[in-house]
């Protein structure tokens, strides 16, 4: 039954029908993402309200964000590079090494998350206030860090693993293990928050405890019959040469979320000296990425979404499929991206009343949202198309692209336009970066995917 299941699965991307296939492969992808941002707003909801302090929290919250996201930036250098690699070689029928792949990911996974946990419980006060932390702010972020760092291996695990789910066609088995995590953090945040008077720490101990609860979920779906990877001693270890696969095609991943860290950082450093350490303007910025999240994150699951049915049909060559349903997933990718955009341009406020924000955050969100927003309806390229760049096997070309926007053109711009107009200067950077970039990005997409399909028609041919 459990082999009958797989084959079904595999038939499906290679000869089913492409519209229908994109509906299913990408909702629970995007479902995903939602609850994902879900997940990321519901510690800052809570926080907000802490009594006396909560403005405080939502600061220490916005300036650890970055380093929590630098942590799931390893685990999408692992997760997001071996799942492609591990996609392409079940589509070129090499079932034994996808398997391996998948091993040796594991093994990965494991080794960072005991390092990169040990390393920010060791440093937490350091990297806060490298990281530009408001001096009211630093002994919340400091806690929540350290808590954190304890169940860094959970997290990634959990995030890791997940696209090796995705990867074989099962989309609402990987959005269940992000849903089942959403729903626990969102209960026992309350709980710890409020009922044990734990704060800014019960909010961290409660995303961990959930990641851990996801963490299990995963592991158990690679020991069921279901699963085309499953866990075997003799193939745990560590290839030199498939570690290195994966970290080649994971290394964009990887650079798209480290620069989205270091963006933020920038960020943070920079209102920090521009407004003298005062928290609103930080604050602030926290709910506007939030609100710039809401965006990027569904998007980001659409794409993610459509790498099964990309990888798989890249290795079989199979052009006419990959074009059709590469332009399905634009066309949706662009109708999501103008309605949100338009929405949040125009009732900015709503963002702030979300997180019950201090009626100096608010107006700081109303006035300067429409400014940081203006370029995100570019992201149905710069998040969804590169993914499926990525689900092509195209890791340098993608990462040039994601490297343009945020490195090349964001981060300096942030530096010179804060210089000249103060603290304005971050919010109008996002801005602008975002369209400019966006516009290289499609150009760039736009002309380099037929090439891409017709080098691999040669290659499968010879």
């Amino acid at each position: 039954m459990a082999n009958r299941e797989k084959q079904d699965m595999t038939a499906e991307l290679a000869e089913g029908k492409i519209l229908p296939l994109v509906f299913k492969l990408t909702i629970p992808a995007v479902i995903a993402q939602l609850i994902t941002f879900l997940y990321n707003i519901v510690d800052r909801m809570y926080v907000a309200r802490i009594e006396g302090s909560g403005m405080d929290a939502l600061a220490a919250l916005g300036i650890v964000l970055p380093i929590t996201l630098i942590m799931q930036a390893f685990a999408n250098l692992v997760g997001l590079g071996g799942a492609p690699r591990a996609g392409i070689k079940l589509g070129e029928g090499k079932v034994d090494e996808a398997n391996r792949i998948f091993h040796t990911a594991f093994c990965l996974l494991v080794l960072l998350g005991v390092v990169i946990g040990a390393a920010a419980f060791c440093f937490a006060r350091q990297i806060v206030l490298l990281f530009g932390c408001p001096e009211s702010a630093v002994e919340f972020a400091v806690s929540y860090l350290k808590i954190y760092a304890c169940g860094t291996i959970f997290v990634m695990l959990a995030q890791g693993l997940n696209p090796f789910i995705l990867t074989q066609g099962y989309s609402w088995l990987a959005m269940s293990s992000v849903l089942l995590g959403a729903l626990i953090n969102i209960a026992l945040d309350p709980l710890f928050i409020f009922t044990f008077k734990m704060g800014v720490q019960g909010s961290s101990l409660a995303t961990i405890l959930s990641q851990l609860c996801s963490c299990i979920w995963i592991v158990c779906f690679f020991f069921s019959r279901k699963s085309l990877f499953r866990f075997q001693a003799s193939l745990l270890g560590l290839s030199p040469g498939r570690i290195f696969s994966i970290l080649s095609l994971g290394f964009t991943p990887f650079i798209m979320t480290l620069t989205e860290c270091a963006i933020q950082i920038v960020f943070n450093i920079n209102l920090n000296r521009a407004t003298g350490g005062n928290k609103d303007y930080t604050a602030a910025l926290t709910v506007m990425l939030s609100a710039l999240q809401l965006i990027s994150l569904p998007l980001n699951g659409l794409g993610n979404g459509m790498q099964p049915f990309v990888s798989y049909n890249y290795g079989k060559a199979d052009s006419a499929r990959l074009k059709q349903g590469i332009k399905y997933v634009t066309i949706i990718a662009f109708i999501y991206a103008v309605c949100i955009w338009s929405v949040s341009m125009a009732f900015p406020v709503v963002y702030a009343r979300l997180f019950s924000a201090s009626e100096a955050v608010t107006q700081i969100v109303k006035r300067y949202t429409p400014m940081f927003l203006m370029g995100s309806i570019m992201f149905f390229v710069q998040m969804t198309l590169q993914n499926v760049n990525v689900g092509l096997g195209q890791a340098k070309e993608a990462l040039l692209l994601a490297v343009n926007r945020k490195v090349v053109i964001l981060i300096p711009l942030c530096f010179v336009l804060t210089h000249f107009l103060g603290f304005k200067g971050v919010y109008l950077s996002e801005g602008i970066a975002d369209l400019v970039a966006g516009i290289v990005t499609a150009i760039v997409i736009f002309t380099s995917f037929p090439k891409i399909f017709r080098r691999r028609e040669e290659e499968v041919k010879q």
